[in-house]
């Protein structure tokens, strides 16, 4: 046999293997199971909670001179929902929410952003969720997730799919702490949640990648209800400075105390000791998230436990 005819052979091995995954599973886009299978497992599955479709958008939605209709960037309903391995076994499950920007998806930010692997090594005992918003729309709408209650039914979904999935050694829990992050748009999705949602006493925490563009007062409002950590990675041009300029001016004259520092000057113990964080970078607008591996670093220097059990 041949190098060609090797190298062909080899490809349909591994194509039937993936496709036989894909059978098994039941879905038609197992494919990032197998790639992220090294850290984890990524369940893909559908809400009755999701986002969409949701009837503000049964019409579509018109930006500018661009129509997006139902049909096309409306309509999916997917969730993933990444457990690392290992995941240690306690009668609370701890959560991280990711909210996507503008004109993406579910698969485009976990490959461009490496959330699977920056959640996986950051060794936090806690399962991700990456619900589909607009897809690869300009628009900041969260669907049901800002619906009043919206954001606590799709916690209960979650919980009912993570203990039917089996991947969990326990199928009866309770959720315990719960993170909200969002790159850009999602800013809009999370203050509504934060506001609304039916779940902010188990919201510990708030993530914006380059992203308060609005909503402010939900996001002020929740950190001074829960003591929450507040967390605002912001850019130069990314359209968000001005607000986060705004929001610090806000905390001065009201004597709030926070901390504020270029990205690259904070510590860990400045990200593990204060509530209300401001980080500037000069990062761009799409390189917050990963390029020196913040998502990580926000997850290590969250309230989530480490998945090892702590030494006696």
């Amino acid at each position: 046999m041949n190098r060609e005819i090797k190298h062909c052979f080899r490809n349909w091995i591994l194509c039937s293997a993936a496709m036989l995954f894909a059978a098994l599973a039941g879905r038609a886009d197992d494919s990032w199971q197998v790639k992220y299978a090294p850290w984890g497992t990524l369940l893909v599955t559908q809400f009755q909670s999701a986002p969409f479709p949701h009837p503000a958008r049964a019409g579509g939605h018109k930006y500018h001179d661009e129509f997006f209709s139902a049909a096309e960037h409306y309509s999916d309903s997917t969730v993933a929902l990444f457990i690392p391995a290992p995941i240690r076994a306690t009668d609370k499950v701890d959560f991280v929410i990711h909210f996507h920007g503008w004109r993406n998806t579910v698969a485009g930010t976990l490959d461009q952003f490496a959330l699977v692997e920056q959640f996986a090594r950051s060794g936090r005992n806690a399962v991700l969720i990456v619900p589909e918003g607009p897809a690869n729309a300009p628009d900041s709408f969260g669907g049901k997730l800002e619906d009043t209650n919206g954001f606590a039914r799709f916690m209960a979904e979650a919980v009912g799919k993570l203990g039917a999935s089996r991947w969990l050694a326990t199928t009866h829990f309770q959720i315990g702490n719960i993170i909200l992050s969002g790159h850009s748009g999602g800013y809009h999705v999370m203050a509504a949640i934060l506001d609304h949602g039916g779940m902010s006493d188990h919201i510990k925490e708030a993530w914006l990648f380059d992203a308060l563009y609005g909503g402010t007062e939900n996001f002020v409002a929740w950190q001074k209800r829960e003591n929450g950590r507040l967390v605002d990675l912001y850019t130069d041009h990314g359209g968000t400075k001005e607000e986060t300029e705004a929001l610090m001016g806000f905390y001065r004259t009201n004597g709030v105390g926070f901390f504020a520092a270029e990205e690259t000057n904070a510590v860990t113990q400045n990200l593990v000791t204060n509530k209300i964080i401001f980080l500037h970078t000069e990062l761009t607008h799409d390189e917050v998230i990963f390029r020196r591996d913040e998502f990580r670093r926000f997850l290590q220097t969250s309230c989530l436990q480490e998945t090892e059990a702590p030494a006696k």
